[in-house]
């Protein structure tokens, strides 16, 4: 570093201005663990979005704002004399040891995680957040039901059973039809739960083949809805370049016009 070089901020920097702000600040000084949690939830999407994005400014910015919720949460805790970031700091070096004995421990060879954590887990849904997302909780409990063996051996049986379960959607729909009423609204009957059912189990099985063939299937998701939206998007650009209405033209209209956007990909 040159002598006219700024001196870079440190964590301890980091630290020392969150508790001068607990000290001076009165928004700071004010909040408590439970008023936080907005904030680190919408953080932690703003985060999602920079590395979806790929932008490594924005990644860099969102982090900084995640560490500040969690200095937050730890000088709050610090006040309280219940822990502080030291203890957190702590926490996480013996998780991360504990986690790898192989090179932390004396364990001969590595040992696969979800077979490590059942030894200690009461449960297959112990832990898991209450507020975690469908797609990636169905993910966390085939992993954790893998973990203890109960998996198939590739992907030849998550595949069969996606073809299976595909096919008991289609005989409730051509037996039972729809289950909107007139007005396009879920009619909430036996019908509608015996297929919501249905397609929920179609949708596990989905899940489970995207797991065998080690892809997360939140991630698949984000990459299917970029591109529809993309598509989507270009052909009512196309649309208004020609004098189409999107609105009024119809599935043939809109689909031929999919298959050309798809095609200049």
């Amino acid at each position: 570093m040159t002598a006219d070089a700024p001196r870079r901020a440190t964590l301890d920097d980091a630290l020392a201005i969150m508790r001068d702000l607990r000290a001076r600040d009165a928004w700071d000084k004010a909040q408590t663990h439970e008023s936080l949690r907005p904030y680190l939830n919408e953080e932690m999407h703003e985060l999602d979005d920079a590395i979806l994005a790929g932008n490594d400014a924005e990644m860099r910015s969102e982090l900084g704002d995640v560490l500040l919720q969690v200095l937050f949460h730890a000088i709050i805790a610090e006040e309280r004399g219940a822990f502080d970031v030291q203890d957190v700091a702590g926490s996480l070096v013996q998780k991360m040891e504990k986690r790898h004995p192989w090179l932390y421990g004396d364990a001969p060879a590595r040992e696969p995680w979800e077979q490590m954590k059942s030894k200690t887990r009461r449960s297959l849904g112990d832990g898991l957040p209450a507020g975690l997302p469908s797609l990636h909780r169905a993910h966390r409990l085939q992993e954790r039901a893998a973990g203890v063996g109960f998996d198939w051996p590739d992907v030849t049986g998550p595949a069969a059973k996606v073809r299976e379960e595909l096919a008991e959607v289609e005989a409730v729909i051509a037996e039972h039809g729809a289950t909107f009423d007139t007005h396009g609204v879920p009619s909430g009957d036996a019908r509608h739960q015996l297929l919501e059912d249905e397609l929920g189990d179609l949708m596990f099985a989905v899940v489970n083949l995207c797991r065998k063939a080690g892809v997360h299937p939140a991630l698949a998701l984000d990459r299917a809805n970029g591109k529809f939206q993309r598509r989507f998007e270009a052909i009512e650009r196309l649309a208004a370049e020609r004098g189409v209405e999107v609105r009024t033209a119809g599935l043939a209209v809109l689909d031929a016009m999919w298959d050309e956007v798809k095609k200049g990909e």
